[in-house]
């Protein structure tokens, strides 16, 4: 069974708990900005969205590669192999979602792998924005949900249809 995170950001507070988990699991201390989670913050709307690598099939930050420093693991999990990366950066520009980060101090780039598979953001985000789930079964729960919310006796429209004025 393939697993991944799933973010419900209605349920994010932006307390940064799963900043902090992130960076001191993979970096051995507390700083947010080497963390591989990111909580973005809409000021106006006081809403909060986490969002990280989503370990894409076809995964462009990887096929940008010119080291080839980046693989894909038995899970389908993108893992870059810091002895090989040089720092060039050009997966970071590659990432349309911007969830490979440079880091500074070492030199090389940075992104999510899941934590081997017990993510610490996961862990620690006290409202369960952030969990750990199948794949499949978190997809259907999004898809359930959007079903619901926007589905009425008198509405058939779908996602695309152009609202009438």
């Amino acid at each position: 069974m393939l697993k991944a995170l799933d973010i419900d950001p209605g349920k994010c507070t932006s307390c940064k708990q799963c900043e902090m988990a992130c960076s001191y699991e993979n970096e051995g201390e507390f700083n947010v900005s080497k963390s591989r989670i990111r909580v973005f913050d809409f000021h106006t709307e006081a809403r909060f969205v986490p969002y990280t690598c989503t370990q894409c099939a076809e995964a462009w930050c990887q096929q940008a590669c010119p080291v080839n420093a980046i693989t894909t693991d038995h899970m389908g999990v993108k893992i870059v192999h810091s002895n090989i990366c040089v720092g060039c950066k050009v997966c970071t520009i590659a990432c349309p979602f911007g969830t490979i980060n440079y880091n500074a101090s070492t030199g090389k780039v940075i992104k999510c792998d899941l934590c081997g598979g017990e993510p610490a953001c996961a862990d620690a985000c006290p409202t369960g924005a952030i969990t750990f789930s199948d794949v499949e079964q978190a997809g259907y729960d999004k898809m359930k949900q959007w079903a619901t919310a926007t589905a009425s006796p008198t509405d058939v429209s779908g996602p695309n249809t152009p609202v009438k004025q």
